[in-house]
This record gives C-alpha cells, structure tokens and sequence, in this order.
C-alpha cells in the first residue's frame, strides 16, 4: 500500500481535517463508480494515510465490508497490532454500529465523519465509540452527504 505523508500539512486541525477527508470522498467516489454505496474511510497517523477503504458490500457480498472495517484491516496490518492508538479514522458518513464497535476494539483516538446518518448511525444509539476517543462531525458535511444523497437518488 501507498503511505501518503501529509506531515507538511497545516498547523490548523480543522485544514487538517478537511484535507484528510478530501482523500476518504476520494474513495467514497470510487465506491460510487462501482455502485457501491459512496463512503470512504482513511486511517492517519502521525501524518501519514496508514490505511483506506470503501464499501464492498455489494462486490465481496458481505455485509461486513464497510469502509471502516476496511481502512481499519489496513492500518492494522501496517502497524503490526489490531490496536490503532493515536490514530484518527476520516470516514465521509457516520460510522454505524458494527462500524463504532470495531472503533471501540481498535481504540482508535480519534473519529472525524463527513455526514450524519439519521437512520443507521451510531450516535443515534447513544455513545458506542471507546471512552477516549474523539468524535468530530460535520466536515466536509455538504460534499459527503451530496455524494451520499444523489447515489441513493439514482437508485429510486
């Protein structure tokens, strides 16, 4: 896998973030191509994209491979250890709650999603992500759920 090193980046967190979740709407574009449903998800540490994923549901028929749980594969291989400790997940729709549990058991740091999703997501279901991590919402909010939105549009 590619390592992207982004340590030269911006002092401002908040341009940290939406450069890092320009490289998830990347993947979740990718997804669209292959109508899978467009969601992204990059795994960064100390600067670098340490692991990526999109949805691959359709394409691998199983549930399971959400672009977290794939982002999160990778970056535990690389890092050699199922924990991903001072790590931030970038993924472009609130995780759900497979996606917020496999979180908890990674004790990612960090979780910064693009879009809410009101049906599905886990916040809805109270707090599922471990008790040390971060949860950012809302960047790149219109970008993420335009993709989101006009894929299920194309659906109907």
């Amino acid at each position: 896998m590619k390592i992207y090193d982004f340590e030269s980046g911006s002092s401002d967190p908040v341009l940290n973030d939406e450069l890092y979740m320009r490289e998830a709407l990347k993947l979740a574009q990718k997804a669209f191509e292959e109508d899978e449903v467009p969601i992204g998800a990059i795994v960064v540490s100390q600067g670098k994209i340490i692991g990526k994923g999109y949805n691959l549901t359709e394409r691998l028929n199983d549930v399971t491979a959400h672009a977290e749980m794939q982002a999160f594969t990778a970056a535990a291989s690389f890092m050699g250890g199922k924990y991903l400790k001072d790590c931030t997940l970038y993924v472009t729709v609130e995780p759900c709650v497979m996606c917020a549990g496999a979180s908890y058991w990674t004790q990612v740091s960090r979780v910064v999603y693009g879009a809410p999703d009101e049906k599905r997501g886990a916040s809805k279901f109270g707090n599922l992500f471990h008790p040390k991590t971060n949860v950012v919402s809302g960047i790149l909010l219109e970008e993420c759920a335009t993709l989101v939105k006009s894929f299920f549009r194309n659906k109907r």
